[in-house]
């Protein structure tokens, strides 16, 4: 896995798991602000399980 991706799903991931704290803050928008960590979440886990596996799987 080379470091590039890797570090945009990490970044990814940990803003995913930021937008589902503050989703109870944001009056009125609770459930898409909760629904967007769900979609920055999946794709962080997508980069490396489809995106890098099909990269690196001649080697």
């Amino acid at each position: 896995m080379s470091v590039f991706p890797f570090l945009i799903a990490m970044a990814l991931f940990v803003f995913g798991m930021w937008v589902f704290s503050i989703a109870d803050v944001v009056p009125g928008f609770e459930a898409i602000v909760f629904f967007g960590g769900i979609v920055c979440v999946s794709l962080s886990l997508a980069i490396p399980f489809n995106v890098l596996g099909r990269r690196e799987s001649g080697v």
